[in-house]
């Protein structure tokens, strides 16, 4: 008898039949039987963030959500926000506003941002403090995703409230950061 499981769930639009023990993190299974890598493990325990996905609607750490807990489930990941190739407004925002540092913490980050903004188009700084503060950022870039996110409500809205417009990185930075917002840092092999 084995101790494996047979989840079907639909990751980023794509239906999904996976194979899974029952004690695997819904985060594993993103990453090493999906191949998506935007989601981080960091902490581990739930408190950073790092590894934030959206189940049914839902912002979760998915480092503390079994695999089998997604069957039938329909999961977004960071990956899943972009539409052909092209950075959805809010990622493209956080790139616009240099709130892109190490791009760690990115992924978990615009996908909390993003929860926020399907909430409320036109969140208060207070909202945007607020559905931010399961995430950690150790660059301490704060700041400038708040921006990122006031920025997307609207064009020209960031400003009114007080916002300033950042230069655009140059065309190396531009390419790094932008691949840090899409899937996060890229993968270091020991």
């Amino acid at each position: 008898m084995s101790d494996e499981h047979t989840i079907e769930l639909t990751v980023n639009g794509v239906a999904r039949t996976l194979t899974v023990p029952p004690n695997l993190a819904l985060l594993d299974a993103l990453r090493d039987r999906c191949g998506l890598t935007g989601a981080k493990e960091c902490c581990a325990v739930g408190e950073c963030g790092a590894c934030t996905v959206s189940v049914d609607g839902r912002i979760v750490n998915s480092c503390l959500m079994l695999a089998v807990e997604a069957d039938g489930a329909e999961v977004t990941t960071v990956e899943g926000l972009s539409t052909n190739g092209e950075l959805s407004p809010l990622q493209q925002a956080f790139l616009d506003r240099g709130a892109v540092q190490c791009g760690f913490c990115i992924p978990g980050m615009v996908m909390s941002a993003q929860a926020v903004l399907d909430r409320n188009p036109r969140p208060s700084t207070e909202e945007v403090r607020e559905g931010l503060s399961g995430n950690l950022c150790r660059c301490a870039g704060y700041n400038r995703m708040f921006e990122a996110m006031l920025a997307t409500e609207g064009p020209g809205e960031g400003e009114a409230i007080g916002h300033r417009a950042h230069a655009p990185a140059t065309d190396a930075a531009a390419g790094a950061q932008e691949d840090a917002v899409a899937h996060g840092p890229a993968e270091v092999s020991a």
